[in-house]
């Protein structure tokens, strides 16, 4: 398991070592040495140093890849400069003879078996060359053993070398395999559409994926560290209890909800949390959070149950005004009668004028009542949004309650935007909600009437469309709508305007559920926007018009 240049600089370091030593050795202890083995001595050191060097530029220095014929090189050289030391130092008495062990033993660690073994082979045949030649020695059983435990070194280090290297191998897959899970793992976790955000048992933010940094609006990796009481305390504070309470308690939490307070606005999150035992005492708990936006589906929920009511109220009260407008205009009738009758005095005159005139604007509420209950699609083809968004638009800014001074503007595309519904009801919902846009307008006001296409992305969650969606906006600049009543305003007979019936959104609402869309409002102390989407029309090649 070890890396081969590590071992490397450990042979050069011992190689150097032993040089340096052996010549100091001949030059300072050995007085009766021969002038011949001090040269020796010499040329050993000089061409250890110089091959030295060069073998590290070429291993360290340069970063080249350590090819087997440098290392054997390597070896060959340390087998010759074993042999030299043995030499000096007494042949085969020598007690240095076991430097060769040390030298196979490396072999065998950065080589091949077969090599590690030649390299074995080949110190052995230079130790009996020496010994044979340059000592006359003869093969004793001291030198027979010696050779042997050379042998018994290299297959044993060859042995574990390839033992080492095996597992080397299959941790470097293995580490190969986890970097790739955790790329994947990361790679999800930076692409998934929730928020993930994990907590230690010291209550500091561990992870903060990109979608919470989004949600939160924070920088995930600059929020890592830091604790968490800290960091959601202002932002989500329900987000910091629930995570509070999994870790305190150890409870699972599903399906729970929170809110988000970003850029001024609220913003609805479904969460769900879990526990991570960090294997610490005596806490030891750590937890995870994984939360969406849920705004979009919490508003579309809204609209269903407010489409619901407003039809339970259609059907039960349409049948009611039938039942009352009758008897209405019998009891005018008859009252009109009474009063222009010649015995009517000047006080019963008066009355009666009264009386019809209130009936007059019964029947008039009533008839618009029924025309709320009546509002359904009549013919239903493809239409130019974009040309009912001027009509609407040259309507309202003619309108007597439009100030002169309110400026409306109109800016849609300049080729058509079609959509399929009933051009009446859509200009009907164009009008009225511009017309209530320049009646909330200030001095100086201005309207905006807009309309897009818009990409699958650009749709809310939620939306029943299976299909790109068509947006008209109405953007005024007025005071907005009081919070307090913000969730009545499509209530049938809600009005905040003098005279006003409280019809003209539960219609507008009604004609837009009927074209199977939807109506949205934002609304803030510097205005309010109406959003009507609408499917988009398909062409006969099934794309949008």
């Amino acid at each position: 398991m070890l890396h081969p240049l590590r071992v490397l600089r450990w042979i050069y370091l011992g190689r150097l070592s032993v040089a340096v030593a052996i010549f100091i050795a001949a030059v300072t202890h050995w007085r009766d040495a021969d002038s011949g083995d001090t040269l020796v001595a010499a040329l050993a050191l000089f061409c250890t140093i110089a091959f030295t060097a060069g073998s590290f530029a070429r291993s360290s220095q340069l970063r080249r890849p350590l090819a087997r014929a440098f290392i054997v090189a390597q070896s060959l050289f340390d087998v010759g400069l074993v042999t030299v030391i043995i030499h000096l130092t007494g042949g085969g008495t020598s007690q240095l003879a076991a430097l060769y062990i040390l030298v196979i033993t490396a072999a065998a660690l950065l080589l091949p078996v077969g090599w590690g073994l030649t390299v074995a082979a080949i110190a052995n045949g230079m130790y009996l060359a020496l010994l044979f030649t340059a000592h006359r020695s003869t093969l004793s059983w001291s030198v027979a053993l010696q050779l042997v435990v050379f042998a018994g070194v290299a297959l044993g280090i060859a042995f574990l070398s390839s033992r080492l290297r095996e597992a080397s191998a299959g941790r470097e897959r293995l580490e190969a395999q986890l970097a790739l899970a955790r790329l994947q793992a990361d790679d999800i976790l930076r692409n998934i559409g929730s928020g993930i955000l994990t907590v230690d048992d010291s209550g500091r933010l561990l992870y903060v994926n990109p979608t919470a940094g989004r949600l939160l609006g924070l920088d995930a990796d600059a929020a890592v560290g830091r604790p968490m009481s800290e960091t959601l305390e202002t932002l989500a504070p329900g987000l910091l209890r629930a995570l509070e309470r999994t870790m305190r308690d150890r409870v699972r939490i599903n399906r729970g909800e929170a809110s988000i307070l970003r850029d001024g606005r609220v913003i609805a999150i479904g969460l769900t949390t879990m526990t991570i035992d960090s294997g610490r005492e005596p806490s030891g708990v750590s937890a995870t959070a994984i939360f969406q936006d849920i705004t979009d589906n919490k508003r579309l929920e809204a609209l269903r149950l407010r489409a619901e009511r407003l039809e339970a109220v259609t059907e039960l009260s349409a049948s009611l005004a039938h039942e009352i407008k009758n008897p209405l205009a019998s009891i005018r009738s008859a009252v009109e009668q009474l009063a222009g009758s010649p015995k009517a005095n000047e006080d019963e005159r008066v009355l009666g004028n009264l009386i019809v005139r209130e009936s007059d604007r019964l029947s008039r509420l009533l008839s618009e009542f029924l025309d709320f209950a009546r509002v359904r699609v009549t013919r239903l083809g493809p239409v130019d949004l974009a040309a009912v968004a001027r009509s609407a638009a040259s309507l309202a800014a003619a309108h007597p309650d439009c100030r002169s001074d309110v400026e409306v503007q109109c800016v849609v595309p300049q080729q058509p935007v079609i959509v399929e519904g009933d051009e009446d009801l859509l200009h009907r919902v164009a009008f009225n909600i511009a017309l209530n846009a320049v009646q909330a307008s200030p001095q100086r006001g201005a309207v905006r009437i807009e309309v897009s296409q818009l990409t699958p992305d650009e749709v809310p969650n939620g939306t029943p469309f299976d299909r790109d969606a068509v947006a008209l906006r109405i953007v005024d600049s007025g005071p907005g709508i009081r919070e307090d009543i913000r969730d009545r305003i499509f209530d049938p007979f809600f009005t905040t305007k003098s005279g006003g019936t409280g019809l003209g959104l539960p219609i507008v609402h009604r004609a837009i559920d009927a074209l199977r869309g939807i109506v949205l409002v934002e609304s803030a102390a510097t205005g309010t926007v109406f959003t009507v989407l609408l499917p988009s029309a398909m062409n006969d090649h099934g794309d949008p018009s």
